[in-house]
């Protein structure tokens, strides 16, 4: 396939899927910083687990909830699927209401995965974005000049792992491939209750630590954060277990150790953006050279008859 006819279909890719990629790779830099925000929610006072039985019960007196989130900073939780507000854990009334952070990194998530509430609509750009890097190879090594090509090449080939592996594990996550190297142990004795579940993973892990317990999968899961990696265990009458690494959900949403993976994803961001936005305007450039008067080039009638 000849050179010309590579850049051609880059970009064509480029024009057709700009606006989603822009919204995709604008929500994944918001939501770089989560792990950064949510460790740092975990730095609070002791929580203890009577107490969050208790105001559950009050809030949800029919058990309607599918999950608790706690911010142990915060000293907040929130009944998910119950219906009732963020919970104020020192004085057990309503909580104000919740942060413009949290707001914006609720909203980034929900677009970042179901854009327009499309999810084909995320999958067929994160494949258009695959197939962008590909082509960008296929056209081989570039010329590194400072100019707004040579920048859009450089970003491209220097920080080549990191925007490929980005869309790489979202197509992971979005066709449920997680490489697990061992299958999830099985739930033994008896179903669980949600209230029962924070019983049991307070009585192994501090629940300052946790992000939330919950049903998922017709189980019971808690995730928390160990060391700066979040992991995920499953919660049942005889305790609690660890649940093998889900590696591209990890590397995806840089939990696998927010301190080193946030900051890098959030290069990998910037790259992307950077990459969007200077072949757009080379492309922008390219046309409106086309579009300028060929007076210059024709020469001025009147400078021609002198001559």
């Amino acid at each position: 396939m000849s050179k010309p006819l590579l850049l051609t279909l880059h970009r064509w890719i480029t024009l057709v899927f700009a606006l989603p990629l822009l919204a995709i790779i604008v929500t994944g830099l918001i939501l770089s910083f989560e792990p950064l925000v949510q460790v740092s929610s975990i730095s609070g006072p002791a929580i203890d687990a009577g107490r969050v039985v208790e105001l559950a019960k009050r809030y949800d007196p029919d058990g309607k909830a599918r999950g608790v989130s706690i911010n142990a900073a915060s000293q907040r939780m929130t009944l998910q699927g119950a219906g009732t507000p963020a919970i104020d854990l020192a004085t057990g009334e309503p909580a104000a209401a919740g942060s413009s952070l949290s707001n914006l990194l609720l909203w980034a998530r929900i677009t970042h995965e179901r854009l327009l509430g499309q999810a084909w609509l995320v999958t067929g750009s994160t494949i258009a974005m695959v197939a962008l890097m590909v082509l960008g190879l296929l056209m081989g090594l570039p010329r590194l000049r400072n100019t707004l090509s040579g920048w859009h090449k450089g970003t491209a080939w220097f920080a080549l792992p990191l925007i490929l592996l980005s869309p790489l594990t979202g197509l992971c996550l979005a066709l449920g491939l997680t490489f697990q190297n061992a299958a999830a142990s099985a739930d033994g004795g008896r179903p669980i209750a949600l209230l029962e579940a924070v019983r049991v993973v307070a009585g192994q892990h501090d629940l300052t630590h946790v992000i939330s317990i919950g049903t998922r999968g017709g189980r019971v899961m808690a995730r928390l954060y160990e060391g700066g990696e979040l992991r995920a265990y499953t919660v049942n009458a005889s305790g609690v277990t660890a649940l093998p690494r889900n590696w591209p959900r990890l590397i995806h949403e840089g939990n696998w150790s927010a301190l080193i993976a946030s900051p890098l994803n959030i290069i990998t961001s910037i790259a992307l953006l950077t990459l969007l936005s200077t072949g757009l305007l080379i492309w922008a450039r390219r046309k409106l050279r086309k579009r300028r008067p060929r007076s210059s080039e024709q020469g001025d009638p009147a400078v021609v008859g002198a001559a």
